[in-house]
């Protein structure tokens, strides 16, 4: 049983690396030599060595083997800021600013609490929070995890929560 759910496993990271390429599209601009380009799609092919894995791991060592036998853990297996600003370079030079933008909110939020990224994903549903309770979240994205593009995120919600009357205590 493990051999067919290693096979299904190989067959969708093939799968994953081969869909779609990041060059579609792509827009001749001037890149520094260390940005990544269109070129190094897919990362996990051309590049495993910038794929960081737990603390003492290569990519190459995510098998279901490993996995089974406890050397890789899940902790092993969250992804690092580093690659995802990688990938938003590579969107960036294929054309994909917005890609990019989304890439380094979620590069920021790696430095959050999984549990604080679900309560500030709560706070930001319509009439869950205050404006000052928005506002404070936007300081604490901004000051205690350097998340600056995710606090002003937040800020924009409050404004727009305010002239939407979609605030605490407006329902």
């Amino acid at each position: 049983m493990s051999e067919s759910v290693e096979t299904l496993v190989k067959q969708i990271l093939a799968e994953l690396s081969d869909s779609g390429s990041a060059s579609q599209g792509a827009v001749n601009r001037p890149v520094s030599s260390d940005e990544a380009t269109a070129a190094d799609y897919p990362i996990s092919k051309k590049h495993p060595d910038w794929i960081k894995v737990g603390q003492d791991k290569k990519f190459e060592d995510i098998t279901l083997e490993n996995i089974l036998s406890g050397y890789v853990k899940a902790e092993d297996l969250r992804i690092k800021p580093e690659i995802l600003i990688k990938q938003g370079e590579i969107a960036k030079n294929a054309g994909r600013e917005a890609i990019q933008y989304n890439f380094s909110r979620a590069a920021e939020l790696t430095k959050v609490p999984d549990a604080r990224v679900l309560e500030i994903y709560n706070a930001l549903r319509p009439y869950r929070s205050s404006k000052q309770e928005l506002l404070d979240i936007a300081n604490e994205l901004e000051n205690q995890y350097g998340a600056v593009i995710c606090a002003g995120f937040v800020r924009e919600a409050a404004e727009n929560y305010e002239r939407r009357k979609k605030l605490k205590g407006d329902n």
